[in-house]
């Protein structure tokens, strides 16, 4: 599949794999026909690289190899990630009917940008969806606490009543921040790779 996935040493004819790292575009098309960032472990347990897909992590050594959750090395016999890079693209829409060629074709793009902005993230919709529905979710939840707070403010639930209702809050801020923090991550994902260079902070 070209150089970006292996490549032969001047001085052997023995074939090298890719290596991998943090902050990769790498191509997984076992898992989607989008590429991805490799991240280090989000959680810090293993010495392994990481990429999110429908919400999952799912984990990789530094070879390309597909590591399970419960194991801390591969199993497999051949890698599942590649180098995005056109040439591996295009192999791979070969081998995979096309899909990846032609869906620069199907796609639309709606540019919200302005004239001066020199640079631009592309998200899909659903994706901005997502996260249209994540804000909506966490508004309605701070107005519920705002109202819960001027009602015991005002002394109009008993104080069995407050405390009942303070436990509710607090579970259900920890459930939005948890969602929050994995939509931060998400975005950031997207942002370190801009001239930003920087993380917002979760």
């Amino acid at each position: 599949m070209g150089n970006s996935i292996r490549t032969t040493s001047k001085n052997q004819n023995t074939p090298t794999l890719a290596t991998f790292k943090a902050g990769d575009s790498v191509l997984c098309p076992s898992l989607s026909f989008t590429s991805f960032v490799l991240t280090a472990d989000p959680y810090g347990k293993r010495d392994l690289l990481a990429l999110t897909h429908d919400g999952s992590h799912f984990y990789y050594d530094d070879k390309g190899y597909f590591v399970k959750v419960s194991d801390t090395e591969t199993d497999d016999y051949q890698p599942s990630l590649f180098q995005d890079t056109p040439t591996n693209r295009q192999a791979i829409a070969i081998l995979y009917n096309g899909r990846f060629a032609t869906q620069a074709n199907q796609r639309t793009v709606i540019d919200t940008t302005e004239g001066n902005d020199d640079e631009v993230i592309l998200i899909s919709s659903m994706e901005l969806s997502d996260t249209a529905c994540d804000i909506d979710g966490a508004i309605g939840l701070l107005n519920d606490i705002g109202i819960l707070l001027w009602m015991i403010y005002q002394e109009k639930m008993t104080p069995s009543q407050a405390a009942s209702m303070a436990r509710l809050s607090h579970d259900s801020t920890d459930t939005w921040a948890d969602l929050l923090s994995s939509r931060l991550n998400t975005i950031n994902k997207s942002l370190v790779q801009t001239t930003f260079g920087t993380e917002v902070a979760a």
